[in-house]
């Protein structure tokens, strides 16, 4: 009568144990972008912001450049580079480095 409970109880402790079933769909989430912001001050010259804007931004052209500089004058600031954020931190330093008074970088 032993062996028989014995048998039981290793037949019952030998079934295998089930994990729940894992979901076989990949959430993927994008990497935010980043602002790159030039703030207004009173010692950069119009001409000193559009050259480094030109200088620095990828792609920047001397009209939009202008019209950037005009924005961060008249406005305040102005949004003069969106993307990744490695691209962001080096444009933000390069800017600052140069002389303007930057915003600190931001989630887009």
């Amino acid at each position: 009568m032993t062996v028989v409970i014995s048998a039981a109880r290793s037949a019952t402790s030998a079934a295998p144990t089930q994990a729940p079933e894992k979901s076989r769909q990949v959430t993927r989430k994008p990497y935010p972008n980043y602002k790159v912001i030039v703030l207004d001050d009173d010692f950069n010259t119009f001409q000193h912001v559009h050259d480094c804007l030109v200088k620095y931004i990828p792609g920047m052209n001397s009209d939009y450049a202008w019209k950037l500089t005009n924005q961060v004058h008249f406005e305040g600031q102005a949004i003069v580079w969106v993307g990744p954020q490695e691209q962001a931190e080096l444009y933000h330093q390069q800017l600052s480095r140069a002389g303007l008074t930057m915003a600190p970088l931001e989630e887009a």
